[in-house]
């Protein structure tokens, strides 16, 4: 960035946070609510339990008693606190939170009045709602963190609204322990870590769906290809240490979980319609219904954009020529339940979902040498004009809850999900492949000038990377509560069968590059004649679960098995009775296992604002099926402490991993070589500390509003313990102290914001990423093996023009920095530019 440009950005930057100081310094008095308008009033409160405690996720219905109000709803923040602009008027208050009873106030609101409210929720018996928190989700909610003897968050819906991402990336920067590489800006293929795994298309963590495995083959070919809508979400947990061992397989580094929007319990829904830069278009629109006996959601999130790149600016390539870099992506979603009455002896109900998901994304692996890059970041090569992804998503699943007694439920889920994808894209010139070229442009000269179209003639292959996936199965949960003396027992034993496979049928069509950097076609590639596989698995695992509560005690031992078969049989590709597997297979191979996994976390409450945990679990990624491919392995300890009281927030957890083997998986997503295979690593070690931290400045500063501030904060040391020679190309020749590649010492996040100031909500974060090695080693890295660190802002804010019906604009990458996030799959990459969104969020 131009010294004249970057001095502008950071002029607008100190304009914007001066905004954000002087709202919060004003005095109530000076704005009415609405703007200038007197005709609106403020509603605030809390909810709490009966011993104080702040009932954090409570939702807040406020319903007119006449024709003349407007009803608005919100959710409780972290600390129990709501507030809402209402028209002036009398209201029901309805308050309610799963597990406890509904409690209803009556107010009345006078113009330009801020009313106060304090509620307290009574436990009800348990309903089956609560049944589904607990056995499909990983943490039941904020409210229920508190108590967990690990590492855990849950990101609601309150905290999805305030930025509207779509990218899961841009979300998890802001969670500690948790690592992402970029890709291609808008998370469309997201690469996830935890605690030092590899972010390798997420393939070495656990991505789930309502508590259902997401990952199109999590036993068979984990990388996720497809990854479940973020801007459709409901909620997203995070879980790390000895608490997440009963979600598997991967049980290393954590788990992450994808909550859909739920039925909701009265007739009521929502549209968000958006646009901004690109031509980017957001529309997220739900609506449905609970009766006495059954209950609806229809819901569909649509997103698309032109791109942020274009394929020019080298040379005289594409002069005057236009290619989309954008993507379209479409998703539904439709939900039904039947139920039993609410009286009804055995309760039980049956919740039949289905959704579909679509995408054309014109995506490229081509990045650009580092000089490219810093001439023209968002410049695209001649060679990924062709680049596209297509793809369709499938899932049913039937999910069954029973409750034979008010102790004891069962959970039952047959889910079954289909994925095809085809990303045909560039693979190689003049048979070198796209990384070696980007690696090592001066020894390849002449195939990178093909590639950015600086010559004619040669021959480029394009790749159809044609594969469909299935993953199908059954698993169950069922929890059993019961009390002796001063002991509260909870026993969660569960089980799942699961299948899945992809298959690999692939060709390759070769183009010559032409004039004016337009490529044209000399040969159609024939179907399965590069890759020509099946990849399939069978796995059984099962769970057992046990908590045991005693004063401020609370011990959580749990123990996990995974049995699994890993098959791969291959056809030949050179012949038609091959290609069309009427002939035998040419090779098969086989991997199997039983792994027992155990763990056990301790919670200690020190005081009604202090407490302590620890743990200890074992780490378990399942192996690939080449032959002498191992199970990684290893075992991990965190301990940690949480504090809450009077609006303060804080965490901080200490991590410990040891590896006996850390596993790698070959994939082409990181330059390496699209096979799958896993590599064994051998010994490492994986240490760091974790902190979050939360504060309401509103409190001290007496005001009517909040001022959150929140800051997250990782620090990650990886070392690999052994020395040894592997052909993975992320690893390569290893020496013993060497750090492990894309995993920065240090991330920060911070943002600060105004919430209820006279229906003004604002949000500035901040996101710090420290330089990353690219390749295994030790010492300074090389510039062509590192990538330097970063920082990017992002801006938002809402504005309530009526109860039900807000304003919403935000700015992505704020000062507009330019920076590289990868430098893979092939060559570097940069982060998103400054882009803006605006559009109208509206619920009924």
């Amino acid at each position: 960035m131009s010294t004249d440009r970057q001095s502008y950005a950071w002029k607008r930057l100190v304009v914007a946070i001066a905004l954000v100081i002087g709202w919060a310094g004003v005095g109530t008095e000076a704005f009415p609510a609405y703007g200038q308008s007197a005709d609106t009033a403020t509603l605030s409160g809390t909810v709490q339990e009966e011993d104080g405690t702040p009932l954090p996720g409570a939702n807040v219905i406020a319903e007119p008693t006449s024709d003349d109000g407007t009803s608005a709803g919100t959710a409780t923040d972290a600390e129990g606190a709501f507030t809402l602009s209402l028209t002036p008027g009398t209201y029901q208050i309805e308050v309610s939170s799963v597990g406890f009873e509904r409690a209803t106030e009556t107010v009345a609101v006078a113009s330009g009045d801020t009313e106060s409210l304090s509620i307290t929720l009574v436990p009800s018996d348990v309903t089956l709602s609560e049944v589904l928190v607990r056995r499909a989700s990983l943490t039941g909610g904020l409210r229920n963190l508190d108590g967990i003897p690990g590492s855990a968050q849950y990101i609601g819906p309150q905290e999805l609204g305030v930025h509207e991402y779509t990218d899961i990336h841009r979300l998890l920067d802001g969670v500690p322990g948790v690592y992402t590489v970029d890709e291609e800006g808008y998370g469309l293929r997201p690469n996830i870590g935890m605690r030092g795994t590899g972010a390798e298309r997420s393939s070495k963590i656990t991505v789930m769906e309502d508590g259902v495995l997401a990952a199109p083959a999590p036993y068979s070919a984990p990388a996720a290809y497809y990854f479940p809508t973020m801007g459709r979400a409901h909620a997203v947990e995070i879980r790390k240490g000895s608490s997440q061992i009963k979600t598997g397989p991967f049980t290393t580094g954590g788990a992450l979980n994808f909550l859909s929007t739920p039925i909701p319990d009265e007739f009521g829904g929502r549209v968000n319609a958006l646009a901004g830069s690109d031509q980017e278009r957001q529309l997220h629109a739900h609506v449905g219904d609970s009766f006495e006996n059954f209950g609806y959601l229809v819901e569909t999130f649509q997103s698309r954009a032109d791109g942020f790149k274009s394929i020019d600016g080298f040379a005289n390539a594409n002069a005057g020529l236009d290619y989309s870099t954008g993507f379209d992506k479409q998703d539904y979603l439709a939900k039904a339940r039947v139920n039993t009455s609410p009286d009804a002896r055995l309760p039980q109900s049956l919740t039949l979902t289905a959704s579909r998901t679509t995408e054309t994304s014109n995506e490229t692996y081509l990045g650009l040498t580092q000089d490219d890059f810093n001439r023209s970041p968002f410049s695209r090569y001649a060679g990924s004009q062709n680049d596209v992804m297509n793809t369709e998503h499938s899932r049913l699943q039937a999910q069954h809850v029973i409750q034979p007694t008010a102790n004891l439920d069962i959970t039952t889920t047959l889910y079954r999900i289909d994925f095809q994808r085809n990303w045909y894209k560039l693979d190689s010139v003049n048979g070198v492949g796209i990384s070696s070229i980007l690696a090592d442009p001066d020894t390849y000269a002449d195939e990178l000038a093909l590639t950015r179209g600086d010559q004619t003639g040669g021959s480029l292959l394009v790749k159809n990377n044609n594969r469909e996936y299935y993953s199908q199965g059954i698993q169950t949960a069922i929890g059993l509560q019961f009390e002796t003396g001063s002991f509260a027992h909870e026993v969660e034993v569960g089980g799942r069968y699961h299948q899945d496979e992809i298959d690999r049928f692939q060709w390759e069509d070769d183009y010559r590059m032409g004039a004016r950097g337009v490529m044209e076609l000399q040969r159609e590639g024939i179907p399965g004649e590069e890759s020509n596989r099946v990849q399939d698995a069978t796995a059984l695992a099962g769970y057992v679960q046990y908590t045991l509560e005693r004063g401020p005690f609370t011990v959580t031992p749990g123990l996990r098995v995974e049995d699994f078969e890993l098959n791969r049989t291959e056809w030949a590709t050179d012949t038609e009775e091959g290609r069309a597997r009427t002939a035998p297979p040419t090779g098969t191979r086989q991997n199997s296992g039983t792994v027992w996994i155990p763990g056990i976390g301790v919670d200690y409450d020190v005081n009604p604002a202090w407490r302590l945990f620890a743990g200890v679990h074992r780490g378990f990624a399942v192996p690939g099926s080449n032959p002498g491919a191992q199970s990684e392995n290893s075992v991990n300890y965190e301990l940690g402490t949480r504090y809450e009281a009077q609006g303060l927030r804080a965490e901080v957890v200490g991590f410990y991993n040891d590896y006996s083997n850390l596993l790698g998986r070959d994939l082409a997503a990181i330059g390496g070589d699209p096979s799958g295979d896993t590599f064994n690593g051998g010994d490492a070690r994986v240490f760091g500390v974790e902190f979050t931290g939360g504060y309401n400045l509103g409190l001290p500063l007496n005001t009517s509003f909040s001022i959150p501030l929140e800051l997250t904060y990782t620090y990650n040391n990886a070392e690999f313990q052994t020395t040894f020679d592997s052909d993975f190309g992320a690893w390569g020749e290893v020496e013993e102290g060497f750090k492990l590649p894309y995993l920065p010492d240090n991330q920060l996040a911070a943002n600060i914001g105004v919430d209820g100031l006279h229906g003004l909500s604002m949000r500035l974060t901040g996101r710090f990423v420290d330089e990353v090695r690219t390749v295994a080693g030790a010492g300074t890295p090389a510039p062509n093996e590192r990538i330097d660190s970063f920082f990017v802002m992002d801006f938002s804010a809402e504005y309530a023009i009526s109860a039900n019906t807000r304003l919403f604009g935000s700015l992505r990458n704020l000062t507009d920095n330019e920076y590289a996030v990868a430098r893979r799959p092939a060559g570097v990459r940069p982060g998103m530019p400054r882009t803006f969104l605006v559009g109208v969020k509206t619920t009924f």
